[in-house]
């Protein structure tokens, strides 16, 4: 009976221990100080339910707890009376792997309340070799960037010493793994090449990428047969990644596009993201009740697929994308040639004046050359001729548009950036009110100053999100505040399976916006866009004001967030 008895006491003292610990911890986390707490706020949790009243205490960069306390201790009180406290807002597409190491601030981003980035389109930040190393040499010079970087691992590492200013996630291009074993050139994978750029997908995986991506208008990426992208994404389907895609045509060739966007899903087995969903080109205006209806459809037999949108009727690319995909085999230098030679010059001027749904015939898809904005150049004698048109240009050195065009290509080392004036206003509203369409930025991080302010952006750079909440939000009424919210955080966060965030919750990471919905506001146009939004009081990262009382504060608080296969 007393062994019974002792072997009892000895069994249940470590239970009453371990009790005592437990709540001894939580008496001590209770009485520990916020770093900041959140009072007085309309609290949007974006979830799309209505907003509610309550304060939010932050603790080491993560929201510690939701609901009155007004009794608690905190370093630092951030009063949002009469102001909207949201998540912190994600960009589907974001282009900053490049901008981020020359401004890590992204004041263009966090200024229009956007805490996290996802990028890599289709040609994506690494993996680099020589080859394609040489390849973007005038642009790293552009940017005064040292590229010394082989593997996403080593550039995540890189981002991770210098400090960011927001939340930033890479997809592994398929053009990059490409060009990577094929170059340029118009040619098909053999076995062997295939395995390797599997194996490229596979490491990049390994290292922190969250998916593989296409953009499948540039070339070499129209190149690519459906049977490699299936194996591609097959690969990343894997590791837990996701398939997001440029699609092969935006266009005329739209619903055909969806079938192939659509197969890819289904024989890799794969969550896909259809980016900067449009229907494009004149000739297409009013076909996006066709193409939200085909993917309504496959949704409903099953296939993971969504869409995001910068909800601007201008898109934004490079002038070569003009150029008919065989005149690009081989890649700039080749192209270059062609443009010089007239033979060449003409049959690419023949294709271009054919409607075609072969190919991406953007010369077919806009009503003439004064919907064509010139954005950005790298030759210094073409900086005044940013921000004007094709048809101004053309008139300035007396040419014919296309003449103007083809020129302009030679003299820029087919480098130009443009805007271009193609969709409908119609098609563009009924993409953003689907439930499963997320937002996008589509454009790097920049800066009204310095390096990045030199180019002349396309709007969207500075103004998506607040033009969204400010258009159509609170002008139209085109979506209510708490969807517009749940767009920008939710929704997203929960295609990418990006872990502990998108919601106001407690055990969240405290990304948060603090703004007046009567108040926040795009600056940036077409002739005027270099000018940061307005209206956003507060953006805290990871629990740290990057945005406070309005100003930058300069602090880099953000992290590289990896994907599920991540191998540390």
């Amino acid at each position: 009976m007393s062994q019974r008895r002792a072997r009892w006491r000895i069994s249940v003292f470590p239970v009453v221990v371990l009790c005592l610990s437990v709540a001894a911890l939580h008496s001590f986390a209770q009485s520990a100080p916020f770093d900041i707490v959140i009072t007085h706020g309309r609290i949007i949790d974006g979830t799309g339910s209505p907003w509610f009243s309550g304060d939010i205490g932050i603790r080491s960069g993560k929201i510690a707890a939701i609901g009155n306390l007004a009794a608690a201790a905190r370093r630092r009180t951030l009063d949002a009376r009469g102001q909207v406290v949201a998540p912190g807002f994600i960009d589907m597409l974001g282009q900053s792997e490049l901008t981020i190491l020359v401004d890590p601030r992204l004041p263009s981003k966090i200024y229009q309340g956007i805490t996290t980035e996802i990028t890599g389109e289709g040609e994506s930040i690494a993996p680099m070799n020589d080859f394609i190393r040489r390849s973007r040499e005038k642009q790293f010079e552009l940017l005064g960037i040292q590229p010394g970087w082989q593997t996403f691992r080593q550039y995540f590492a890189r981002l991770e010493k210098q400090g960011i200013g927001i939340n930033v996630a890479d997809y592994v291009g398929a053009t990059t793994v490409r060009r990577m074993v094929l170059g340029d050139d118009d040619v098909q994978p053999t076995p062997a090449q295939l395995d390797q750029m599997k194996q490229l997908v596979r490491q990049a995986m390994l290292d922190g990428a969250v998916g593989v991506s296409t953009s499948l208008e540039y070339p070499p990426a129209p190149y690519a047969k459906t049977e490699e992208l299936v194996a591609l994404a097959s690969e990343a389907s894997r590791y837990g990644g996701i398939y997001a895609t440029h699609m092969r045509s935006e266009s005329t060739a739209i619903l055909q596009s969806l079938d192939e966007v659509m197969r890819i899903a289904r024989e890799a087995q794969i969550p896909v993201e259809i980016w900067h969903f449009k229907v494009a080109g004149k000739p297409s205006w009013g076909r996006m009740p066709e193409a939200v209806a085909k993917i309504e459809a496959a949704r409903a037999q099953g296939v993971d697929i969504a869409a995001d949108t910068y909800a601007y009727t201008a898109w934004g690319n490079g002038l070569s994308a003009f150029i008919p995909p065989w005149a690009h085999d081989g890649g700039t230098a080749k192209l270059l040639e062609r443009l010089k030679d007239p033979a060449a010059r003409e049959r690419i001027r023949k294709d271009m004046l054919t409607p075609s749904d072969e190919w991406e015939n953007e010369w077919q898809q806009i009503p003439g050359p004064e919907s064509i904005l010139i954005g950005q150049v790298q030759n210094p004698k073409l900086l005044p001729l940013q921000g004007k048109t094709i048809t101004e240009v053309a008139k300035l050195w007396n040419k014919d548009p296309m003449d103007t065009i083809f020129d302009l290509l030679i003299q820029d080392d087919a480098f130009t950036s443009v805007a271009v004036f193609g969709m409908s206003e119609p098609d563009v509203v009924l993409a953003l009110q689907r439930p499963w369409v997320s937002i996008d930025n589509d454009s790097s991080g920049v800066s009204p100053e310095g390096i990045l302010g030199r180019e002349h952006a396309h709007p969207r750079a500075y103004g998506t999100f607040p033009r969204i909440l400010r258009k159509y939000v609170r002008e139209e009424h085109k979506l209510p505040l708490e969807d517009a919210i749940r767009k920008f955080s939710a929704l997203p966060s929960q295609r990418l399976r990006l872990e502990g965030r998108g919601l106001l919750r407690v055990g969240m990471w405290a990304d948060v916006t603090i703004f007046d919905p009567a108040m926040i506001r795009d600056l940036a146009t077409f002739d005027k866009p270099n000018q940061l939004s307005q209206g956003m009081d507060y953006v805290l990262v990871n629990g740290v004001p990057v945005i406070d009382q309005g100003r930058m504060t300069g602090a880099r608080p953000g992290k590289v967030l990896r994907g599920p296969g991540y191998v540390p």
